[in-house]
């Protein structure tokens, strides 16, 4: 029900003044007034209620009408609302509700989008950080292979050819970042494309246990199968992809893995899907940790993961290639035990 339109003010007021009046004239007649008089003072209540709720409705139509149009412009103003026009706002409607409910619906808005700007906000320092972080190293490494090499060791046939490749080392762990935060950088944007073929995942898989076997033969971890695959598993996705998803979570089980430890890969059957499994019996994941887990630069040991090389962005580049393919990955571990990453791919 709309109590407080400006009509029903106006109508309310105009009512109580014609009363008035009708009144004021009854006892300001000299004489009593008779049958007859009744028509004359209809008139007069009549006439004092039609002039004062048109005044009335004039007045509040300039004095409250125009103010709550500045009101809703300064709103949807805010809003960037294209479809807002004043003449949507309809005068036989409750205003105050509907400017009230609107009002509050921009604070809501407005606070959720402060409270998501403060998130992103801390996201950019934290990647900005990390992103400073990782290339710092290896630019600092090589200037002082070089200021070394410049001031005469160049010469001296014990560091020159050692410190020449630490720092070719260096500079191939600088492409090595840019190159995967480029990667990231496409597929959120769109711009990579991916070029879907069929392709056996069995194959694929055992393609790359064999060119991470040297390795894990240096921190002694067998790469194995769960069991004797004879047939081959056709799956439908971009071939290169996939062979770096499974390739950074071998090389991530090894890089985590138990000296004399294991990696195992595992294949099921899930309807239009398969499921591929990168299971390992490393040092694990504690659970406080799972929720960043994909996210890029975050690492569990940073001491170890840069001596063997890790950017600490496989697994974001992982989760991204995954989810472009419109598929699921899954992490589930527990400290001490080891590891479990699943993911879906599509059946051919």
């Amino acid at each position: 029900m709309n109590k407080f339109t400006p009509r029903n003010i106006a109508l309310a007021v105009s009512i109580f003044i014609s009363l008035i009046v009708v009144l004021l004239t009854i006892i300001s007649s000299p004489t009593p007034f008779d049958k007859e008089s009744h028509v004359p003072l209809i008139f007069i209540g009549l006439g004092t209620l039609a002039s004062s709720y048109l005044l009335l409705f004039a007045a509040l139509k300039i004095l409250i009408y125009d103010k709550i149009k500045r009101i809703y412009t300064t709103i949807h103003d805010l809003k960037s609302s294209k479809d807002f026009s004043m003449e949507n706002l309809d005068l036989s409607k409750d205003i105050f509700t509907e400017i009230n409910t609107d009002v509050s619906q921009w604070a809501v808005h407005n606070k959720n989008e402060i409270e998501q700007l403060k998130k992103l906000e801390l996201y950019r320092r934290e990647f900005v950080g990390n992103v400073s972080h990782e290339l710092k190293t290896p630019i600092f490494n090589i200037q002082g292979y070089i200021l070394t090499l410049l001031d005469g060791g160049l010469h001296d046939d014990s560091i020159n050819m050692d410190y020449l490749t630490r720092a070719s080392k260096s500079v191939e762990r600088m492409i090595s970042i840019v190159e995967d935060l480029d990667t990231i950088s496409q597929m959120e944007s769109g711009e990579l494309k991916l070029e879907y073929e069929k392709f056996d995942i069995v194959a694929l898989a055992n393609e790359v246990l064999i060119g991470s076997e040297m390795r894990a033969s240096s921190r002694n971890i067998k790469l194995q199968f769960d069991e004797n695959y004879t047939k081959p598993i056709m799956v439908s996705a971009d071939k290169h992809f996939i062979r770096q998803v499974i390739s950074n979570l071998v090389v991530n089980s090894i890089r985590y893995g138990k000296q004399g430890g294991q990696t195992t890969i595992k294949f099921n059957d899930l309807y239009q899907h398969v499921v591929v499994e990168v299971i390992d019996n490393g040092i694990g994941i504690a659970k406080h940790h799972l929720p960043r887990i994909f996210e890029r630069f975050f690492r569990l040991d940073k001491s170890r993961s840069r001596e063997h090389g890790g950017t600490g962005l496989g697994l974001a580049i992982v989760k991204h290639i995954i989810e472009a393919h419109n598929q699921t990955i899954d992490v589930k571990s527990t400290e001490g035990e080891g590891s479990v990453f699943t993911f879906t791919v599509e059946k051919a």
